[in-house]
């Protein structure tokens, strides 16, 4: 049984500019269920490097509110670019089931091919193709749907999951306010 109040953790990365080296905010916004903000916390992750999956699990473990989340949010696999979540591993280490949501479904031949421009592309792609199966969800409505990839998690409450948090919009709250915090504390 899934509570209504169930702690979820949101993760969206802030605005950049695309091939220019820095360094990108990362906020993670905790709810309860879709309705009450209980916490936010940050870090930082390369343009198109490799340390998201590390920095949001130490970001993640290392929160006051750690042993209240069940569940984690990401917009997506990739932050900052192409510094890509490896959804398993990041499961495995902060201990706690992980779900991918995007918009959109991810076209993996236009995203392989914009990999190979950057360094070790075989490997970024390793790690988007270890996310797994995508499957759609109806979220508010049968015409609403987005995206979502899982680890550590089944399907059916991964759905039944993004269906209680998203209460204002397609996408689950925690995500929505995650998205407007980082973009307006991004620099550029």
């Amino acid at each position: 049984m899934i509570k209504p109040e169930i702690r979820v953790l949101g993760v969206d990365d802030g605005v950049f500019t695309p091939h220019v080296k820095g360094l990108v905010p990362v906020v993670g916004v905790v709810f309860r269920g879709g309705y009450w903000l209980d916490g936010v916390m940050h870090t930082k992750v390369e343009v198109d490097g490799f340390d998201a999956t590390e920095k949001i699990a130490s970001m993640i473990i290392n929160s006051p509110h750690y042993k209240q989340l069940r569940v984690i949010m990401l917009n997506g696999v990739t932050f900052a670019g192409f510094n890509v979540v490896d959804i398993k591993k990041l499961n495995i280490e902060i201990k706690l089931p992980v779900i991918a949501i995007t918009r959109e479904k991810p076209n993996f031949k236009e995203i392989h091919e914009a990999l190979k421009n950057l360094p070790k592309s075989e490997e970024r792609w390793r790690a988007i193709l270890n996310a797994g199966e995508i499957f759609e969800v109806s979220t508010r409505s049968k015409d609403e749907k987005v995206y979502m990839q899982i680890s550590g998690i089944f399907e059916e409450d991964a759905r039944k999951i993004l269906q209680l948090t998203s209460t204002r919009s397609n996408i689950p709250e925690a995500l929505r306010v995650a998205h407007l915090i980082a973009s307006g504390i991004s620099l550029t």
